[in-house]
């Protein structure tokens, strides 16, 4: 068509379909963060730790996804979850431990939780009163894995990596001892009691202790230990006694041990030996003697002030102790007697002569039957006695001596143990003189003697009842008469009077007679033949 211009020609357009796999780029965000956190799942799942379940007695400072388990201060697991157990007695914390610390998870591996607490003179976990409680975890030493676990109501004194050893303590009773109470040697600290438990037939109790090493090695297989809780005041029959280890024993107590001086095991005790906890360092320190002979002293008298474990005397050395008493009742004779059991230790009941001196060996008092030794030794004397050992106290021992004046005796070998015969006491002595006294004048007859002194009396009165109305008047005339008398005696013994003179006069004649018959004395003497022929004349007598 004229005056149009013609439009240029194109090419036609191929539909060209779209592929179904073609990868758009805006899904390329989420397929990214598909990938990754497919790869964190499988890290998580690869890098997980074990799960483990810790039963406890309650969930006291255990709460879910906040109390975390440590080892060393270093945070190895984490609690997930806390449940009942079936019964609803105890609690069950489930915890996610770390893949690193699945090792640690033996057979004797312990848990607890740490939280404040006051034991044995010890206070631990403060720190939790400001970061909350967590579950401690002590590494054990078995070779076995574990993932239930039973968790410790009380921390473990020591943990696992500490060095020492621990040794079994059995004991009639706790006294004042608990868990962390301190264990001294020589009045230095050197352990603590890790554990106790009543014993199955309830008569005693079992303490675990732990000995911190080099001290460890100080536990000899003779090794002694004891009560040193408080301030130790013993009353016996040798005085009083005090005794303490230290400031922290008296008050919190402890445990002591030490070995008898001499010991002739020296041998180091083995990890868990066991050994007796005596009641105090006396008892503990006794001598152990191998050879011990039981025997029985039955006593009429009262036994207040002896108590077992009372020495047994001979002259001032302790041959034994005393181990029970008792009371007995005779049906034949209708009595009640107080049997007392002693132990003897014969190796210091002995002779220590010389072996080229004495006639027996190995310091023994004899090579005979002990049977026969004990029956002439009793038949020389030998009697068992009660004797005060205190006076303060009252405390009384049991002695051995001779008296010869005893009646005879034999022992008893019939009971068992065998019975020796005994002698009383010297204030029960004194209490039978005495009884011996009251029944001598209970025999006196006091009432006669008493209405014949009243008859003595009422004569007595009589008599005085004369002597004032008869009597007494005839006296004074008679005193009147001799007051009468002596005047006159002291008129004439004057040196005026008239009987004086003459007695002087009296005197002198006296004096010149006898001044004659001396001076014709002398001339007899001298001339004898004059009582013959006569005085010649002219001579002087």
């Amino acid at each position: 068509m004229p005056g149009l211009e013609k439009k240029p020609d194109f090419p036609n357009a191929d539909a060209v379909p779209r592929s179904r796999w073609r990868l758009q780029v805006v899904w390329l965000v989420p397929i990214l963060a598909v990938l990754i956190g497919g790869w964190l799942a499988v890290k998580a799942i690869v890098e997980k730790g074990p799960t483990i379940t810790i039963n406890f007695a309650t969930a006291d400072g255990i709460e879910a996804g906040k109390t975390k388990i440590k080892l060393k201060n270093v945070d190895i697991g984490l609690i997930k979850t806390v449940t009942l157990t079936p019964d609803s007695t105890r609690v069950i914390a489930s915890a996610d431990i770390n893949k690193n610390a699945t090792k640690l998870l033996v057979g004797d591996t312990r848990f607890w939780v740490v939280r404040p607490r006051i034991s044995g003179g010890t206070v631990s976990g403060i720190g939790t009163l400001l970061s909350g409680s967590y579950i401690e975890m002590d590494v054990g030493k078995s070779k076995t894995g574990r993932r239930d676990f039973v968790g410790l109501e009380v921390p473990p004194v020591t943990t696992s990596d500490v060095p020492g050893r621990e040794f079994i303590l059995k004991s009639a009773n706790m006294g004042s001892l608990d868990v962390g109470t301190p264990v001294f040697f020589r009045r230095l600290e050197v352990g603590q009691v890790s554990s106790y438990k009543l014993d199955p037939d309830g008569h005693g109790v079992t303490l675990r202790v732990f000995i911190n090493a080099p001290y460890d090695r100080f536990v000899l297989a003779d090794t002694r230990f004891w009560h040193a809780s408080g301030v130790d005041v013993t009353l016996g029959s040798n005085g009083i006694q005090v005794n303490t280890q230290s400031l922290v024993s008296i008050m919190i107590g402890g445990v002591a041990f030490e070995s008898l001086p001499g010991a002739v095991d020296e041998a180091v005790a083995a990890t868990d030996s066991t050994f007796t906890l005596f009641q105090d360092r006396a008892d503990a320190m006794k001598a152990r003697y191998r050879v011990v002979v039981k025997y029985l002293a039955n006593f009429t008298e009262s036994v207040r002030g002896l108590t077992v474990g009372a020495p047994v005397d001979f002259r001032g050395i302790v041959i034994g102790e005393v181990t029970a008493i008792y009371t007995r009742y005779d049906p034949k004779i209708d009595r009640f007697t107080v049997p007392v059991e002693m132990d003897l230790y014969p190796e210091l009941f002995t002779s220590h002569y010389e072996a080229n001196r004495g006639t027996t060996a190995s310091g023994r008092l004899s090579n005979e039957d002990p049977h026969a030794l004990a029956d002439r030794l009793v038949a020389k004397g030998l009697r068992f006695q009660l004797r005060t050992g205190n006076l303060l106290t009252g405390q009384l021992y049991l002695a051995a001596d001779f008296f010869p004046d005893a009646p005879k005796a034999a022992v008893n070998w019939a009971s068992s143990p065998p019975e020796v015969p005994t002698i009383p006491g010297n204030l029960q002595r004194l209490q039978d003189n005495v009884t011996q006294l009251l029944a001598k004048l209970n025999t006196i007859p006091f009432d006669t003697i008493g209405k014949n002194t009243q008859q003595t009396l009422a004569s007595a009165k009589t008599l005085l009842n004369d002597l004032d109305t008869q009597v007494v008047p005839q006296a004074q005339g008679t005193f009147a008469a001799a007051h009468t008398a002596l005047d006159s005696a002291n008129s004439a013994l004057q040196p005026d009077s008239t009987l004086q003179q003459n007695a002087n006069d009296a005197v002198q004649e006296l004096s010149r007679m006898a001044t004659a018959f001396r001076t014709l004395a002398d001339y007899l003497e001298q001339h004898p033949e004059a009582l013959i022929r006569g005085k010649k004349q002219g001579a002087h007598p």
